[in-house]
């Protein structure tokens, strides 16, 4: 077995581990109640799961010039899905969306 194959099995994981998490963030999308709970499943799945895709295609690709831009999808992708979500649950709690009472300001566990 040479490196190129392990390379290959080791991509196809990646590749369907991170489809499964772009799936299970377009699920959670549809079936979670609210905007703050369909906010945190259309960010944090999402940005492992187009990691790992991107970290799949540049196993299988393996070329300089591809893996290179591959690396800034994903720093684009880290540095925008995160900041998006935050500006949408800003939004929201501003414009009254979402209640003050959903929304725990402060990470003192005895007002619980």
């Amino acid at each position: 077995m040479s490196w190129t194959d392990v390379a290959d099995g080791v991509g196809l994981v990646c590749l369907l581990a991170g489809a499964l998490l772009c799936l299970s963030a377009s699920i959670g999308l549809l079936r979670f109640p609210d905007l703050l709970t369909r906010m945190h499943a259309g960010t944090k799945p999402q940005v492992l799961g187009v990691l790992l895709v991107l970290i799949g295609v540049g196993l299988r690709l393996r070329s300089g010039l591809d893996v290179g831009m591959l690396v800034l999808i994903g720093a684009f992708q880290l540095l925008t899905i995160p900041v998006s979500g935050h500006m949408i649950g800003r939004a929201a709690y501003r414009t009254g969306a979402v209640e003050p009472v959903q929304v725990r300001l402060t990470a003192d566990d005895d007002d619980t």
